[in-house]
């Protein structure tokens, strides 16, 4: 199939998946979407014996995209330049300290503590996976991802102070996530005799090119737009040009080993804020918002039909759904630790609101980039499906559980605090 066949085939999908939604469930439109493909599988694979034709041509179907590469080398870039582009900068500023912690320490924190615990757990279901592989999974799991969590919170209702920690959060540990991953996956695949990671010296060497030159290359690529922006008064051109600068810009960093999903963050809170302020009149904020949203929309109902979609490559068996559905309670407990810390750390130098603990664990969401992630790890690896199907189970429950009762939950803490 042609890329546009595919691209017709999933927009097709994705509207019709998002009009049964709004007219039978009202559930949250990506949500609602990603439910509706992962029952449309179920419902398949079932029929499989019946009607073998139609879930063989959907298997053939869902085969042929490739997952990590539509996500990691064409959407991200959208979605996390889109998110940060709402995100005001002095807001960030002033929970700086907190989302740092747990951008960076959480995140390597979670990648031990789930990798640790996995290392215990496999075995118990017949599973031989080495503790450098079932880190690897730690590392894929960890990152919270912005693109599940951005859209519940607008409607949830949580203090400007907690959305802005967990969306500040979200969207600088994914970055610094996927280079935890690569770090991490290198040294695997060096482990077992492929090209790969082969001492610390290599995995610090990585981090400060991948992390510090992408936030660079996103704040030179940011400053060129704003220049660019300032100058001329043209909605058109304007949104032209954060839309070159996204796609290029990811590209560019792609090419030159740096991190994209960083440089998009730091570019985005540039145009979203100095951009925003300084370079643009009242007429383009508002073409290049209503832009940036619809891409955002149309993208995030991509991504979630692809997530329900993906149950056609898994290799499901009972021991895998068992040790997945054991290790959200592993993930969340990582996720708790990896919040109380910095929490309890800054308590004396910085107010939090009341629940910020429960909320930033449940709030947590793992997402497409964690199932990107784990696609991403070569088919060759023996201990490959098990950590997929793992990483799938987390995700689905993390999207379909978590993100339907965040906004209770929310509503619940902000309701006690304030009674």
């Amino acid at each position: 199939m042609e890329f546009l066949d595919f691209a017709a085939a999933l927009l097709v999908l994705a509207a019709v998946f998002g009009y049964l939604n709004l007219k039978l469930f009202k559930l949250p439109t990506t949500i609602g979407i990603m439910l509706i493909g992962l029952l449309s599988s179920v419902a398949l694979l079932v029929l499989r014996d019946a009607v073998p034709f139609v879930p063989e041509a959907a298997d053939r179907f869902v085969e042929s995209i490739d997952f990590n590469k539509a996500l990691m080398e064409g959407m991200l870039s959208f979605l996390l330049f889109a998110g940060a582009l709402h995100v005001n900068l002095g807001n960030l500023a002033n929970q700086k300290k907190l989302v740092a912690m747990m951008a960076s320490v959480g995140v390597v924190l979670s990648t031990f503590l789930i990798g640790g615990a996995a290392w215990l757990l496999f075995p118990c279901f017949g599973f031989d996976v080495p503790f450098i592989w079932c880190l690897v999974f730690g590392a894929l799991i960890s990152p919270t991802d912005p693109v599940a969590v951005l859209g519940i919170l607008k409607t949830a209702g949580a203090p400007k102070s907690l959305e802005t920690k967990i969306t500040g959060e979200s969207l600088f540990n994914d970055g610094v996530g996927v280079v935890v991953y690569l770090a991490v996956l290198g040294m695997a695949l060096g482990a077992q005799g492929d090209h790969g990671i082969s001492g610390a010296g290599d995995v610090v060497q990585l981090f400060l090119v991948e992390a510090g030159g992408g936030m660079l290359w996103g704040f030179l690529i940011g400053l060129a737009a704003y220049y660019m922006l300032r100058s001329i008064d043209n909605y058109q051109i304007e949104v032209l040009i954060t839309l070159a600068l996204v796609t290029a810009g990811y590209r560019l960093a792609a090419h030159w080993h740096l991190s994209g999903p960083l440089a998009m963050v730091v570019a985005g809170l540039m145009m979203g804020n100095q951009g925003r302020t300084f370079a643009m009149s009242e007429k383009t904020r508002e073409h290049l918002d209503t832009f940036w949203e619809l891409v955002d929309e149309i993208l995030n109902a991509v991504l979630f039909l692809l997530i329900g979609l993906e149950l056609f490559v898994l290799d499901l068996s009972g021991q895998a759904l068992a040790v997945g559905a054991i290790l959200i309670v592993v993930v969340l407990a990582a996720r708790f630790v990896a919040a109380s810390i910095p929490v309890t750390i800054l308590k004396g130098r910085q107010e939090f609101s009341p629940g910020v603990i429960r909320i930033l664990t449940w709030g947590g969401l793992r997402g497409g980039i964690s199932v990107a992630l784990a696609l991403g790890i070569p088919k060759d690896v023996p201990h490959r499906e098990v950590i997929l199907v793992a990483t799938y189970v987390v995700v689905v429950f993390s999207i379909a559980v978590q993100g339907l009762t965040l906004k209770p939950l929310v509503a619940k803490v902000v309701k006690s605090s304030t009674g």
